[in-house]
C-alpha cells in the first residue's frame, strides 16, 4: 500500500515544479514586455525631443490623439488669479518637497475659452515643519516660455486631488480634471516643464518614465534566475527521492 501513496507523492513534486517554474517564467517574460514597451516610449520620446516646438494650438489638437509627454511647447503665457499649486510628496536628489505650479493664460488665435495651461515653476523643499508651507514668488507679467510637456501618469491606489485649502494649495494627486473642477478654470491636459524661468532658479525634474527598460530587463533576469534555481533544486530533490525509493525496494 505505500508503493501508491510514494509514487503519488513524485506526482505531486513533479506538478508543483512545473506549476512553480511557469510562474516565474512568466514572470520574467512580463518583464522583459515591458522593457519592450518602455524601450519604444523612449524612442518616441527622441522623436519628440528632436521635432520643432509646437505651439498651443497644435498640442490642444494633439491632446485628442494621444501622449503629450516630451513634445517641446513656445508659448507666450500671462498669469491668472489662481493660487499657487504644490504637489506634495516628491523627492528630488535625496530631498523631500513639494512640485510647485501656477496656471497661465496662453496667447491663441482661437475662441477665448481655450485651456488654461499649467506650468511648473519647480522644485522646492518642504522644510522640517508641514504645517508651514514655502512661499514662492509667482510670475507676475508675460513670459515668453519654451519646455516640454508631460502628463502625470494616474496612481490606481490614490489618484483623487486631495487638495487643501489656502493659497499655495497643496494637493496630494495631479489629478487635472478634479483641480480645473476645484479652481473652477479649464486646464490643458498636459503640463509645461520650462527650460528656464525668469528669476527663478528651481531645479525641475524630468523622469517621464518611471522605470527604464535596463531595469525591466534586470528584472527578467533576476526572475529566470530563479526559475533555474528552483528547477535544479527540485530536479535534485525528485533523483534524490527516487534513489531512495529503489534502495527501499531493493531491501
Amino acid at each position: 500500500m505505500k508503493a501508491p501513496t510514494v509514487r503519488g507523492g513524485t506526482i505531486f513534486l513533479v506538478l508543483v515544479t512545473l506549476l512553480v517554474f511557469t510562474i516565474l517564467v512568466k514572470l520574467g517574460l512580463w518583464q522583459l514586455d515591458r522593457a519592450a514597451e518602455k524601450q519604444a516610449l523612449q524612442q518616441a520620446l527622441t522623436l519628440k525631443q528632436a521635432a520643432a516646438p509646437l505651439d498651443y494650438q497644435s498640442l490642444l489638437v494633439l491632446a485628442e490623439r494621444g501622449s503629450l509627454t516630451g513634445y517641446r511647447l513656445e508659448v507666450k503665457a500671462t498669469p491668472v488669479d489662481a493660487p499657487i499649486i504644490l504637489l506634495d510628496n516628491q523627492v528630488y536628489e535625496g530631498r523631500v518637497g513639494y512640485l510647485a505650479y501656477q496656471v497661465m493664460r496662453v496667447e491663441t488665435e482661437i475662441e477665448a475659452d481655450t485651456p488654461l495651461l499649467l506650468v511648473e515653476l519647480g522644485f522646492i523643499d518642504s522644510g522640517l515643519d508641514r504645517q508651514k508651507l514655502p512661499q514662492l514668488t509667482k510670475l507676475s507679467r508675460e513670459e515668453t516660455l519654451s519646455g516640454r510637456v508631460y502628463q502625470r501618469a494616474s496612481n490606481p491606489l490614490s489618484q483623487h486631488l486631495m487638495a487643501e485649502t489656502g493659497s499655495p494649495m497643496r494637493i496630494q494627486n495631479l489629478n487635472l480634471p478634479e483641480l480645473s473642477q476645484t479652481l473652477g478654470l479649464p486646464l490643458a491636459p498636459a503640463i509645461l516643464q520650462p527650460e528656464t524661468i525668469p528669476g527663478s532658479a528651481l531645479p525641475h525634474p524630468w523622469q517621464p518614465i518611471p522605470m527604464s527598460a535596463q531595469k525591466h530587463q534586470g528584472y527578467a533576469l533576476q526572475w529566470f534566475s530563479m526559475a533555474t534555481v528552483f528547477l535544479m533544486l527540485m530536479t535534485y530533490l525528485l533523483i534524490f527521492k527516487r534513489k531512495n525509493e529503489k534502495s527501499r525496494k531493493n531491501k
